[in-house]
């Protein structure tokens, strides 16, 4: 988790509960070439970097017929990332935001998604394009992309936050 040091002028944090509302499981992990957030890009589509989403072998049974898929939904919990932030100020924005309206790692729940390009499995191992998270990165679920139900031609996000 992120220390108050690495705070920029304009964040505000919260008092995060005692207790969790719910368990999860990670069902493997993440290798990419990042060892450092700064080295990471900032979201899938800006690299052509080949990683792997390794998954245990509890959960191995769960890939079969994954290879069918062109496109996979992988979600990750961002393990690193600060969990106390209600606002927060992009570095490549001027002004604080709202941590639901920004797709940074930093939020109560650290729950990261990327749409990867699936190109090879092998075994509990699949080779993908189209991430964005640090080494070691744990694994929570993966689901097939449907472009005829998960796309979304007409949606728009209003950098200003205007209804």
């Amino acid at each position: 988790m992120s220390d108050a040091t690495e705070r920029r002028p304009g964040e505000e944090a919260i008092v995060l509960p005692d207790a969790y509302d719910a368990g999860l499981y990670f069902i493997g992990h993440i290798r990419t070439p990042w060892v450092e957030r700064s080295d990471c890009p900032k979201n899938g589509l800006q690299t052509d970097a080949v990683c792997t989403v390794m998954v245990d072998e509890t959960y191995a049974a769960g890939l079969q017929n994954v290879a069918g898929a062109s496109h996979l939904i992988v979600l990750y919990w961002m393990d690193r990332a600060a969990r106390d932030l209600v606002r927060q100020q992009p570095r490549h924005a001027p002004g604080n935001r709202g941590t639901f309206s920004l797709r940074s790692p930093a939020r109560p729940n650290p729950i990261a998604l990327s749409v990867v390009e699936l190109l090879q499995v092998d075994g509990r191992s699949l080779s993908v394009r189209g991430l964005d998270c640090l080494d070691g990165t744990p694994l929570l679920d993966i689901k097939p992309y449907f472009a005829s139900t998960d796309s979304r031609a007409d949606a728009t996000v209003d950098r200003a936050g205007n209804p």
